[in-house]
């Protein structure tokens, strides 16, 4: 109680002054920082600069960092306010232990020592491969490149994966197959000098604002969108398809038959450069025009147009995000895109290039670094030789490393479900929100025997079941590298220190290694982030990701900088220039994948297609923007866009509030937001709300290749709620 505010004597006087700053001008006396600390953000992968306002040890202000070639000056929303984040009241200061029924603080050593104790048991008992990892994409490289060693060779297991499977794995997996490789092969100046530009399931302007002026930069361009619904980046398009929900593969074929027929393809590419080419062309004459329109519900004319134009282009980029990716043929749709891309020639060259734009900050950092859908470095599992360099390397036996890759994410799932795993590390990750089909989720959570979150906020969803949650330090407490979706590595530094007694996620690596007694042998040597980052930049040498010209100081001096990146040369801005590939001849692979419908269909029961997807305001499962509160205000609660016929049929009007309900489960209390946007037969809800969680009702269907989940169509059915105020409360 404030007594001085209850007699009238406290005006908040200091509260609310007001100053003025020649780095802010005049604004609120409490957030003129004494210092700017320059960073990089750590929401998305467009890797935007970013400087931290710090006073009196506290974050109190962001910027952007003008001198950072991504961004350009610019900051999106959530950039914006990201300080916020950092001193949120949620944030996990200690470790709690369970103890009964509640979770209990306790000091870090009986923390890791009951970790590792229950780890080393469980596996003792069951088998090494009991234990299963779930990490994320928001680490630094560092400390996924630590968290692999740790997990592969210190505890002996090779079910480790990354919430990057979630949402990019399979564009890592179409790369592999057309390319040899993963690694995005353009960059983002190619979206100014391209003539023609698709983008296929990719609402950027939601999901990566940013690079929305690198559109605007660019007033030669032909922009094509292809996406069921209406976009924010749909609107910006001079060409939209809106193609029915998962016709994309079927619209792709259609386009390469088109460019195929019509002498639209660079011949003395494809000889020179690719394989395939002749089983190809015979495997899409199956896809003439008229089919492809009756499969996407586009015109005939309209294939037409967009293949004439991707074919006549001189420099043509296609883009795609989780429109492609969240599929059951996610890895097909993306070799398929690749195809247009080799048929024509347009890749390694200015403007051209199949991109894929990536998820979160640094998901490309485990890619290169994390030891999960490869070994460090792009090396394959089953190679002998990429095994034998990399024990080298580490001075290990090679039998140590294993000969093919462990359990992806919904397998490891399935395996807890089936009891095979009995004990699980989730690491700043939060799937009771993320994961689809939260019943099988919550099935396998339940038959753990010991279960770790480390995170940097408590309560969540998942830490609250945890059996032990470990605090850990977030964006803007700690130091390393982010890679973003142009493969351009970015400086990760320290503005504060972290709450009570939080540590860096590399530090708690090392504390276990510690007590597994593999730190000396594992990470020896290591006494700083950047000795990680040293030894990183060793492994990749000679690799398609080479670091081995980068260090901490040149990414201070020379600002971030697009890998490869060779000692003693420039860095490359663009794979493949020379048509070279990492494959067994040197080619490209040309893919025939085939067209199929999505794996649940609509029915009299469930209607409607939903499609789940993302807003501006928001990142994830809001467990870090629902602290900021500027953003929670914009967007406080889900909602369910339908179509006005739709509605209309169901007796249903704009802010009703509906439930929706699909075969494995309900989503209760959800606004309703009648809009032209959505087509009739299909509805959309964002998926950040734990509160209405609408992977309650999506499915357990996963790409076959990938392991990527079918986030994108399942069929619902959509009824008024029947206790009115659900959603309020």
């Amino acid at each position: 109680m404030n007594w001085r505010r209850m007699a009238g004597l406290d005006t908040l006087e200091q509260e609310y002054a007001y100053s003025s700053s020649d780095t802010t001008g005049y604004t609120s006396a409490k957030k003129i920082p004494e210092k700017w600390v320059a960073t990089t953000c750590g929401y998305c992968s467009v890797g935007c600069g970013i400087e931290v306002g710090v006073k009196d040890g506290k974050a109190v202000a962001a910027r952007p960092l003008t001198s950072h070639p991504v961004n350009r000056g610019k900051l999106c929303p959530k950039g914006l306010s990201e300080h916020y984040v950092i001193d949120a009241d949620n944030r996990l200061r200690y470790p709690l232990l369970r103890k009964g029924s509640k979770l209990m603080r306790v000091g870090w050593e009986e923390a890791l020592e009951a970790m590792v104790e229950r780890f080393r048991s469980t596996q003792a008992k069951y088998g090494p491969d009991s234990l299963g990892v779930l990490s994320t994409g928001q680490l630094v490289t560092e400390e996924f490149y630590a968290l692999g060693k740790l997990v592969q060779l210190g505890f002996g297991t090779k079910n480790y994966d990354g919430n990057t499977t979630l949402c990019m794995a399979s564009a890592v997996s179409g790369y592999k197959q057309s390319f040899g490789s993963d690694g995005p092969p353009g960059a983002y100046e190619d979206l100014e000098q391209a003539d023609v530009i698709l983008l296929v399931g990719a609402n950027i302007a939601d999901n990566h604002p940013i690079l929305c002026q690198y559109l605007d930069g660019n007033p030669r361009k032909t922009l094509i969108v292809a996406d069921p619904r209406v976009s924010k980046t749909a609107m910006m398009a001079d060409l939209h398809l809106p193609l029915k929900p998962r016709s994309d593969l079927a619209l792709i074929n259609g386009i390469a038959h088109i460019l195929i027929r019509h002498g639209l393809i660079d011949r003395d590419y494809i000889a020179r450069h690719t394989s395939g080419f002749d089983e190809l062309a015979r495997f899409l004459e199956a896809y003439a025009p008229s089919r492809v329109a009756e499969i996407t519900g586009l015109s005939e004319e309209l294939l037409y147009k967009t293949a004439f134009l991707y074919g006549r282009a001189k420099a043509g980029f296609i883009g795609w995000t989780m429109g492609v990716n969240h599929s059951t043929l996610g890895a097909a749709t993306v070799s398929a895109l690749c195809n247009l891309s080799l048929l024509t020639g347009n890749i390694g060259r200015a403007g051209a290039a199949p991109f894929s734009i990536t998820g979160q900050c640094n998901a490309m950092g485990t890619r290169e670094a994390g030891f999960t859908s490869s070994m460090p470095g792009y090396r394959k599992f089953d190679a002998a030789s990429d095994r034998e360099e990399l024990a080298k390397l580490w001075n290990i036996d090679e039998s140590r490393l294993p000969v093919k890759r462990g359990l992806a994410y919904p397998d490891i799932v399935e395996a807890a479900v089936g009891k095979r795993i009995r004990a699980m590390w989730i690491i700043a990750t939060n799937p009771l929100v993320s994961f689809p089909n939260q019943d099988v989720l919550r099935q396998a959570l339940s038959n753990l025997e010991f279960l770790v979150v480390q995170d940097g906020y408590h309560p969540t969803p998942t830490t609250e079941l945890a059996d032990l949650v470990l605090p850990a330090a977030i964006w803007g407490e700690k130091e390393g590298t982010y890679t973003n979706s142009e493969r351009r590595v970015s400086k990760v530094n320290k503005a504060v220190e972290p709450p009570g007694e939080a540590r860096s996620d590399i530090d708690i690596f090392l504390a276990v290694a510690e007590k597994l007694g593999c730190r000396k042998e594992l990470f020896g040597g290591w006494s700083t982030v950047e000795d990680a980052f040293n030894e990183w930049a060793c492994v990749s040498k000679g690799r398609l990701c080479d670091y081995s010209g980068l260090t901490y100081r040149s990414l201070v001096s020379k600002g971030p900088t697009q890998w490869p990146c060779r000692a003693g040369e420039e860095p490359t801005p663009r794979l493949y220039a020379d048509g070279k590939f990492p494959t067994a001849d040197g080619r490209a692979k040309l893919i025939c994948a085939d067209w199929q419908p999505f794996p649940e269909q609509p029915t009299a029961a469930h209607p409607f297609v939903l499609n789940t997807g993302r807003t501006v305001e928001h990142w994830h499962t809001r467990t870090k923007t629902r602290e900021v509160p500027i953003l929670e205000r914009l967007s406080p609660r889900a909602w369910l866009e339908m179509n006005p016929r739709d509605a209309g049929q169901l007796g249903l009007r704009s802010h009703d509030r509906v439930d929706v309900i699909s075969q494995r489960g309900r989503v209760r209390g959800v606004e309703l937001r009648l809009t032209e946007i959505i087509a009739p037969g299909q509805v959309f809800m964002p998926f950040h709300f734990f509160e209405t969680n609408v992977n309650e009702v999506t499915q357990s269907a996963f790409d076959p290749i990938s392991r990527e989940p079918n986030y994108k169509q399942c069929a619902v059915r959509v009824e008024r709620t029947a206790r009115p105020g659900a959603a309020w409360q």
